[in-house]
């Protein structure tokens, strides 16, 4: 709750303010039955018609000051809410970026997504609640219950037995409540991981025409999100009617017994009006208590949410070296690895060097741990056991921004983003001139598609790329990392979607242009290796070799049959 309540800070005058004007609100509102009640018992049985009217003008005049209190109390409270809700949306997010692959491989990303929207706006409303209605109800409340017990102690007898029959109704409500409310939070959920799916994938399902398959399955989430949504909307609907049940039947009972009284000479009809103005706003009070109970309930299950997102601590911290990476050497001391839940090691006991400058390609089956081998470098992932040095430094001592920097990766995923192309690029180096931008398109063989675009540069790529294959978009991400000017540069299978000739054009251009970087290069075709200085062979986690393509072809079997399977006939 402290990194909560952190990010209401900033607007705190506003949250302070808006009680203090709604308390003013209520003590003239409190006001204005007593002053009804001496026009009925005073102003109308004096025949003066001038102390009507000024005690007429006195209840207008309250009741516009509470009017403007009120105005004024809503508007303030408003505005600290949603300011908290825009630093609490902020806050979550800042942490979500914090977070590790391991730490984002804990959360689902719909889960995250309904946390950031959903749950932020729960508390947001909440925070809005607690500075109006929580502190005008209770305030009501006392205030008419002193007014109302002075005016006449044995009616009041009638609250007192209303209360905690209220109590009752609302703890037993809030009880069954949470339960249900935190499940309808997962259907969320669900509901935004199926929308996600859809979204990201549409191309997929419309090339398999599976547009029917998706509207049941998107109907069945939809229809558990409604039911436990009714679930607990007709709990809280419940409480209205009971509340308004024990107001009127409160108001019966006073009236039945204060017209008693009034037959008996011990109270005047003006008190008794006033009186049950008085027990209006006080039950009243309490129906604005149960609400708030119960959507402290809604409110607890995303303060819960939100702060196992705010608690969770990355699992990468900085080191303490601030330098850059200096050279491009790897070396890799008895490495271990382990996915969180997996039952096996990814990568096993990998050890070997590798100098600066060299470029090594990497091959194995699927899911023998070439994608785990190289996000291990820039710290992606933290290793389970053994040592990984860059430079001649762990990977642990560096400060992450500074090793990213100069570790630059292309990922299996090629992920660009809504912008020009330019922008895209720009997230290698924000501070690269057009000339450098062309010069890096140039190297990875997407200059020349560019040039036929009618705004080059400029052209919008749409949202996650959708205006370009995927062999531009491979390209364009390539270009995009070599603008770092880095190190250490990784290529994960990233010109798988290319032909073999602009492959080669690519490995050539990097050759040419990256004298001195290491350059990493996982593939599935033998050819965007055979040229490598080594090769290291993956099989189930292990490296079983590491030596140069005219070695490997020689006594390695796994190389070989990958290179007779690809290369035969090609030569």
């Amino acid at each position: 709750m402290k990194k909560i309540l952190a990010c209401t800070k900033k607007y705190l005058p506003f949250i302070i303010l808006a009680p203090i004007v709604l308390i003013i609100e209520v003590i003239l509102e409190v006001n204005i039955p007593k002053v009804m009640a001496q026009i009925i018992d005073t102003g109308i049985p004096s025949g003066d018609p001038e102390v009507v009217i000024a005690l007429g003008k006195k209840m207008v005049l309250m009741a516009l000051c509470s009017f403007a209190a009120g105005a004024v109390g809503c508007y303030l409270s408003s505005t600290g809410a949603m300011g908290f809700g825009a630093e609490l949306r902020k806050t979550v997010f800042n942490r979500i970026q914090d977070f590790s692959f391991e730490n984002i491989d804990g959360f689902q990303q719909s889960s995250l997504l309904t946390r950031l929207t959903t749950d932020v706006d729960y508390v947001q409303q909440g925070l809005r609640m607690l500075t109006t209605m929580f502190i005008r109800a209770p305030f009501m409340m006392i205030a008419a219950a002193v007014v109302a017990f002075r005016l006449n102690k044995d009616l009041f007898v009638v609250f007192e037995v209303a209360v905690p029959v209220v109590i009752i109704i609302i703890a037993l409500l809030s009880h069954f409540a949470l339960p249900k409310f935190r499940y309808m939070l997962t259907k969320y959920d669900g509901l935004n991981d199926m929308e996600q799916e859809y979204l990201t994938n549409v191309r997929v399902v419309k090339a398999y025409v599976r547009e029917e398959h998706e509207k049941k399955k998107f109907a069945d989430v939809n229809w558990q999100l409604m039911t436990s949504s009714i679930d607990i909307e007709g709990m809280l609907c419940l409480l209205g009617p009971v509340m308004q049940l024990v107001i009127y039947g409160c108001i019966l009972a006073v009236y039945y017994l204060g017209g008693v009284d009034i037959a008996r000479g011990q109270m005047e009809f003006g008190s008794l009006t006033a009186f049950v103005s008085y027990i209006s706003q006080i039950l009243i009070g309490l129906l604005m208590m149960g609400m708030i109970f119960m959507n402290i309930i809604r409110l607890k299950g995303s303060v819960e949410r939100l702060s196992e997102v705010l608690n969770t601590q990355s699992t990468l911290l900085d080191g303490n070296y601030d330098g850059n990476v200096k050279t491009g050497d790897i070396d890799f001391e008895h490495v271990s690895f382990t996915y969180n839940k997996a039952a096996r090691e990814s990568l096993s006991d990998a050890d070997f060097h590798i100098a600066s400058g060299e470029t090594i390609g990497i091959i194995g089956s699927t899911g023998s741990g070439k994608t785990t081998l190289v996000q291990l470098i820039p710290r992606l992932y933290d290793v389970s056991s053994g040592t990984i040095k860059v430079g001649g430094i762990n990977v642990k001592d560096y400060k992450l921004k500074n090793l990213r920097d100069d570790v630059a990766m292309v990922l299996q995923q090629n992920v660009l983003f809504s912008g020009t192309i330019k922008d895209n690029l720009k997230w290698g180096n924000p501070d690269a001139t057009d000339e450098e931008i062309i010069t890096a398109c140039k190297q990875a063989a997407v200059d020349d598609f560019i040039q036929t675009l009618p705004l080059k540069y400029d052209t919008d790529l749409g949202q996650g790329g959708v205006n370009v294959s995927g062999g531009q978009k491979q390209r364009l991400c390539i270009a995009r990392a070599l603008l770092k000017k880095p190190k250490i540069i990784i290529l994960d299978d990233s010109t798988s979607a290319v032909d073999t000739h602009t492959d080669s054009c690519i490995r050539q251009a990097l050759k040419e242009e990256l004298r001195g970087t290491t350059t990493l290069i996982i593939a599935q075709r033998i050819a965007s290796v055979k040229d490598a200085d080594r090769v290291i062979v993956l099989d189930d986690g292990k490296i079983v070799d590491f030596d140069t393509p005219d070695n490997l072809l020689q006594h390695n079997l796994i190389y070989q049959e990958i290179y007779n399977t690809q290369m035969k006939g090609v030569e």
